[in-house]
Parts: structure tokens; C-alpha cells; sequence
């Protein structure tokens, strides 16, 4: 069974950066980014495919989040610049049994429980 687990969360001002990591056991796997905010259904944040070469950005990151992933070490990261308050939400990564991406979370086996992620004025 894949394990994934997710760290970096925490609460950081407006303008302000954070780095979200993500640990999953599973190879060969595109890897994926969703959040979810209260009352809201959990999104697509961001993927990227198994080797790194394609990535895809939900319009309201793009510019701002940067994901990259590194298989030596079966880890997955989120760099997120420029915080707003509407990017606090809980942040679950998501590994995938395919190497290509997907926005769909039905596509991904294997979830991570979480990290909270909250971005005051």
C-alpha cells in the first residue's frame, strides 16, 4: 500500500512564501496537489508527471505556486509565493498509479492526510 504523507504547512502573512513537501512510497507515478477550504469542494491545485515534465497550474496559482519533484528522494514540493487569504485551505497530496497528470481525484489511489495551510491579512 503507497504511503503519503505531507509536511510544511503552518500560518504565514499575505506576500509571504511557504514550502509544502510530500513524501510518497509509490513509483512511477504522476503526482498531484489539491486543497480544500471550509464549506468548499477540494480542488486541483497542481501536478506534475512522473519525471517531472509536465506540470499544470489551476489558473488561480499560476505565477505564484511552483511544483517540482524529486524521485531519488520519493519526495514532491510546493513552492508557494505571494500568499492571499483565499489560498487558506487544508493542502493533501496525491500520487497517481499513471505517469501523466490529471485534475480528477478519482485518478489518484493513494492520499496524504493533510496540511493546513492559513494565510492571515
Amino acid at each position: 500500500q503507497v504511503q503519503v504523507m505531507e509536511s510544511g504547512g503552518g500560518l504565514v502573512q499575505a506576500g509571504e512564501s511557504l514550502t509544502l513537501s510530500c513524501t510518497a512510497s509509490g513509483d512511477n507515478g504522476a503526482m498531484g496537489w489539491f486543497r480544500q477550504a471550509p464549506g468548499k469542494e477540494r480542488e486541483a491545485v497542481s501536478c506534475i508527471t512522473w519525471g517531472g515534465t509536465i506540470t499544470y497550474y489551476t489558473d488561480s496559482v499560476k505565477g505564484r505556486f511552483t511544483v517540482s519533484r524529486n524521485d531519488s528522494k520519493k519526495t514532491l514540493y510546493l513552492r508557494m509565493d505571494s500568499l492571499k487569504p483565499e489560498d487558506t485551505a487544508m493542502y493533501y497530496c496525491a500520487q497517481r498509479e499513471y505517469p501523466g497528470c490529471s485534475r480528477a481525484r478519482s485518478a489518484y489511489k493513494a492520499w496524504g492526510q493533510g496540511t493546513q495551510v492559513i494565510v492571515s491579512l
